[in-house]
């Protein structure tokens, strides 16, 4: 089990995690009608989901997802989430393909893996479990004012996070048009199994060493002592529009500030020659900030006998990663108690500025750098399907499938010698599947 925990890769968790919370965010948006029109008021409102979410040959994750609502009266409403998810399989370290096998060295120092000639190279012992829990509180102070508050907890081996949220909402114009303003903090402390690594530090490997303690001090040299965090903090302003009696409009400006140890420290760089040989491995490094801006706007109309929704999406931030995000939902009602959804969804971006593939061993080095493909050039794609069905006593059943393809592309890099004979940009592919019922 220690031997397990060893080989955490806290950011690559951070990353399915939040791709899970992502695909998850509508699960509960519509499930909670059909209860409404069978219990009173004050009775708890219950959702519970289980949903599956597997790359190909790559990391494969379970998500259990519990919410409980309650009302107090006509203007106090409780919200209460759990979230526990297991994540495993092989994860990309950032290094490339070689014509020759490559040896890694663990995150904890402790063991190596060795990754065969012309494969991508994956760690293959990654695994993590996570436990978050959110708790919720919304107000109707007045007519025209809303108010909610909330905070949330989550633990991993390596990685906790702690946040707190408020938001206030005014109605106008009959509540035909509502402005919004939010905030956000979050607080998170990462603790990597090993240590920190030094910024642009080269990986040791055991074999290079002819005893256990030459090598353990050459390790230690590559490593900065303690625990570091990072602190989050946002601002959303939004507006919405009821423009008929079935169509309406949102548009969203965020603003997102984060500062602190962003790096990823189980991510790798590798050096090669003009043959495009390996001649070294060093742990990346990215700045110790970043200021994000996001422009969204959404509308969604109720149709004869469904519902359908448009949205564009840009974010841009100072490390010159900018992208578009397209997205639509349709939903028919086969009968009054049967729907079906279809999701389509389509996302491009460009590359962070120090974002590189691989370095060049006869070029200085950069204060910045990074190969993690997540934070290059890529677009990818969504097709999904839903499908519901409301029961009797108020209850819902509902079943989701979606394929998700990312297709990472080259920012321009040249590619020396044999590198040119490997497939340095891999498409990843993703099934999500989702079971959830409403009580």
């Amino acid at each position: 089990m220690t031997q397990k925990k060893n080989q955490i890769n806290t950011k690559q968790s951070k990353q399915i995690a939040g791709a899970l919370a992502l695909a998850s965010c509508g699960l509960f948006a519509t499930s909670g009608h059909a209860t409404e029109l069978s219990k009173k008021a004050d009775d708890w409102k219950i959702d519970a989901a289980l949903m599956y979410y597997g790359e190909q040959d790559r990391v494969q994750a379970i998500e259990a997802i519990g919410t409980a609502q309650k009302a107090f009266g006509d203007d106090s409403v409780l919200d209460l989430k759990l979230v526990v998810d297991s994540l495993t399989g092989p994860s990309a370290s950032g290094a490339v393909a070689q014509s020759t096998s490559q040896t890694f060295t663990r995150p904890s120092g402790n063991g190596q893996y060795h990754v065969s000639a012309g494969e991508t190279p994956l760690d293959d012992t990654f695994h993590d479990t996570r436990v978050q829990a959110n708790v919720g509180w919304s107000e109707v102070l007045t007519p025209d004012w809303k108010l909610n508050v909330g905070a949330y907890g989550s633990k991993e081996f390596d990685y906790m996070s702690m946040g707190i949220n408020a938001g206030i909402k005014r109605g106008f114009n009959k509540d035909n048009t509502t402005l919004f303003l939010g905030t956000a903090y979050s607080f998170d402390v990462v603790d990597p199994v090993g240590g920190r690594p030094v910024d642009l530090s080269s990986m040791v490997i055991r074999d290079n060493f002819t005893s256990e303690e030459a090598y353990r001090s050459a390790f230690d040299a590559t490593r900065q002592g303690g625990s570091d965090n990072k602190q989050t903090a946002d601002v959303m302003l939004g507006i919405t529009q009821v423009l008929s009696q079935r169509w309406l409009l949102q548009a969203n400006y965020g603003l997102s500030s984060v500062n602190g140890y962003l790096t990823d420290p189980y991510k790798v760089l590798s050096v090669v020659d003009n043959n495009g040989i390996t001649q070294d491995l060093l742990y990346e490094s990215r700045p110790d900030s970043r200021l994000k801006h996001s422009f969204y706007v959404m509308t969604k109309g109720a149709l004869d006998a469904g519902v359908v929704d448009f949205s564009y999406r840009y974010n841009t931030d100072d490390w010159d990663l900018t992208s578009h995000t397209l997205e639509t939902h349709y939903r028919y009602y086969f009968t009054g108690n049967f729907y079906g959804q279809l999701h389509l969804r389509y996302y491009q971006q460009t590359a962070a500025n120090f974002y590189q593939p691989f370095l060049m061993a006869d070029t200085p080095l950069p204060e910045f750098a990074s190969a993690d493909y997540r934070i290059g050039d890529m677009s990818a794609y969504t097709i999904g399907v839903k499908f519901g069905h409301r029961l009797s006593g108020g209850h819902e059943m509902s079943y989701r499938l979606e394929y998700y393809q990312q297709d990472p592309k080259n920012n321009g890099a040249t590619i020396p010698g044999e590198l040119q004979n490997f497939d340095l940009f891999p498409t990843q592919k993703a099934i999500t599947a989702q079971f959830s019922y409403s009580f």
